[in-house]
Formats: structure tokens, sequence, C-alpha cells
């Protein structure tokens, strides 16, 4: 299977392994990945090798540490969702990317994929592209047999909406579309999470999650965290994509949200709510309202490990903080989570991070919607989604038992 690396290097050549691909290019991840162990084996078998190895998943691990891409994370992630896979539903199944990812989920087996669309167009699609589809679901959401869902679901969503709205008939015809359709699927129980967001507007997307799967009880919106991997660690950050303008109690939301989703990655939250100023040196206009921020945050939640306001470098840089700040509550603790004022800061930082090269990017993650439904970056890589795919995994896995305890 050809590397999205090479492809985006080399254009539109067929650089698969076989007769007419035989020496790896430069750039092909593989060389290290798949070509050592190749190697190595037939050096064993026929008897030249000087070392036997007996581990080969951890050499593999080896491998992938010599080029700067393992994460423990990240891979108990994988593990986690091997051991308890759900149904996970891929909405934008006419996207190469998209079947990609569920052939690499079914690969990984970190999950049971259900591709909604047409499968004469979903066929086509996997034979131009040699995607194996052997155990994926296919679901036509259009076809007649799907008849009496559509009617049962635009039922439940009218009954859940008619104080907002909605009747019969409208949300009848939502049922025509993939995201309503698919998310209804994870309302009613019938898949386990959903992911979405490859060619679909956000605000559409945004909106089909609010009507179907609504936001969990005390929370008034909804946030979205990157994780990035550095050289320096792991970074959280957020929010990354919903909230233009967020107000005074919209940022300590968003803090909320967020210091527990790092939680749920088994990180200690160390957080920096960032300006262009610090603690105060900015009187007015949007420092004073982040100092107002952190004062909620303080009293409110006074276990909650934050600070601010403060520039990026002093929340990164303990030492230059130490130096100026002595007083801060996170004097002397590393910072691994970044809470920006709004989604332009937040969102050209992490987009510019990774297109210089300074990091990869899981996500984004959505936060407050009351069951697993992740919203993808545009064009997201095969390798992101399959990566969102786990998390969604894991996600369904924690609501699974938050669903047990109330009964």
């Amino acid at each position: 299977e050809q590397s999205e690396v090479v492809a985006s290097a080399y254009g539109d050549q067929d650089l698969s392994f076989g007769p007419e691909y035989i020496i790896p290019k430069p750039l092909d991840p593989r060389l290290l990945t798949s070509v050592s162990p190749a190697v190595a084996k037939a050096a064993m078998d026929s008897g030249v090798a000087r070392k036997q190895i007996t581990d080969w998943e951890g050499y593999e691990l080896y491998l992938r540490k010599l080029m700067g891409i393992d994460n423990k994370m990240l891979r108990r992630f994988y593990d986690t969702a091997r051991e308890n896979p759900k149904r996970v539903v891929f909405t934008e199944s006419n996207h190469v990317n998209m079947l990609k990812a569920a052939e690499m989920a079914v690969t990984e087996k970190i999950c049971f994929p259900v591709l909604l669309g047409n499968e004469e167009k979903i066929a086509n699609i996997a034979a131009e592209n040699n995607i194996d589809l052997t155990g994926i679901e296919i679901v036509n959401l259009r076809h007649d047999r799907e008849e009496q869902r559509r009617i049962a679901f635009a039922r439940y969503l009218a009954e859940k909406r008619s104080r907002e709205g909605i009747s019969f008939d409208e949300a009848y015809e939502k049922m025509y579309e993939r995201n309503y359709f698919g998310m209804m699927m994870v309302e009613t129980g019938q898949a386990d999470a959903l992911i979405t967001g490859v060619y679909t507007k956000y605000a559409d997307t945004i909106k089909a999650a609010k009507d179907v799967i609504g936001i969990r009880e005390g929370l008034n919106n909804i946030a979205a965290m990157h994780i990035l991997n550095t050289k320096k660690g792991t970074l959280f950050l957020a929010d990354t994509l919903f909230m233009r303008k967020p107000s005074v109690d919209d940022l300590v939301e968003i803090a909320k949200l967020t210091h527990d989703s790092v939680r749920f990655f088994a990180h200690e939250p160390v957080m920096a709510l960032l300006s262009y100023s610090n603690f105060g040196s900015g009187k007015s206009g949007n420092p004073a309202c982040l100092s107002e921020v952190i004062h909620k945050l303080h009293t409110q939640y006074p276990d909650m490990q934050i600070d601010g306001e403060m520039q990026v470098n002093f929340a990164l840089n303990k030492k230059l903080r130490h130096s100026k700040y002595p007083f801060s509550k996170i004097d002397g603790k590393k910072v691994n989570t970044l809470i920006f004022p709004d989604i332009n800061s937040a969102n050209i930082t992490y987009k510019m991070l990774l297109e210089m090269g300074l990091a990869d990017s899981i996500g984004p993650i959505q936060m407050g919607l009351n069951k697993p439904i992740h919203i993808l970056d545009l064009e997201s890589s095969v390798q992101n989604i399959v990566n969102m795919t786990a998390i969604a995994v894991l996600d369904a896995i924690v609501q699974e038992q938050i669903d047990k305890a109330k009964k």
C-alpha cells in the first residue's frame, strides 16, 4: 500500500511495492519500518544474520522511534480500541481518504466501520484505489429498504425537537442527509460513534450534531481540542474550531472541558491562558477579559492548575516565567495545555506548526456533545482519520460506562 508521504512528494505515480517499484524513494517511511524487517528476516532465513530477532513487534517500535514517529499515547489509544472495538459510522464514503481509513481501521482491528452511501459508487472508488472493503458494512441511507428506518428516525427527531420548530416532514427530509442519518444511528444505539467533516461544511455538521445528539447537560457550548506531538513533548490546544468570539463564561467553560479532556488522555493538565500581555499588564480590552476568566477559574476550580493571562513564550518556558512571575500558580511546572483567547489565534497556531513540520497533529477532538461525534479538519489525511477513529472508539467505551452507571 502506497504511503501518504510518498504520494504527496511524487504525485500520481503508483509507488506500491512490486515489479515497478523495488527500490524505495528517499522519503518513503516504509524504507525503515517495512524494508528493514524484511531484510532482517531474509538474513535470518539465509543464516547470515549475526543476531536473531524474536520480538518483531518490539523491533518495529524501535525502528519507529528512530524515525521520530513513536508515540506511546497513540499506541495506548489503539491498544484500548482493539480490546473493545465499536461500530463507527464514516459518513463521507465517496471520499477516498475515508475509504482508506476504514480499510486501515479494519486492518488495525480498532472498530467495525459502517460506510454511508451508494454501494456501487463506493465499490468503484475502492476498485480504482485498490481498497479492500472486506469486513466493512455499507448502508445506503437513500435506498427504499431504509424507508422504515428513515421514518423511525424522523419520528424520534421530531419528537425530541418538537419545541424547537422541527416537524416530522422536516425531520424526514433530513434523514436523506448523511450526517443526520448517521448521527441518528449513534443516538439510537445502532452505532457507537461517528466520523465526518472531510469535505462537509463545519456549520452544517455542527447544526446536525446539536439537533440530533445535543450538548451535555450543564454546558452551553461545545469546543474542540487538538493534540500536537512536538520535539518538546505533547501539547493540548483549545478551542481550535468553534467559538469565534468567546465570552468570559465561554472561556471558563472551554478551560474546564479541556482540563477534563486532557485527563481523559491520561495527562495531568498544566494550563496557560494565552494573550499578548502578561498577568494584567494590559489594562483594557481582551487582557482585562482574560484576567476575569482566570479569577473565575481560580474561584470555581481551586485545584485546577491554570494561570494567565500570559504570552506564549512565558507559558512554554518555565525558567523565563519563574524569573519574571514567580508568584504564578503554575510556577516551576511544565505547561502542556494552551487555552487561546479565540479560534483565530488557536487555528492559526496549530496549522502553522503543522505546515512548518514542527508538530504532528491529532484532532480536532470534540468536547461537550452527549455522544462520540468527531468532526475532522477539511481534507484530513488518512492517518489522522484513523487516529481520530481510535479516539472515537475510546470515547464510545467511556460513554458506554457512563450509560451503564446511570441504569
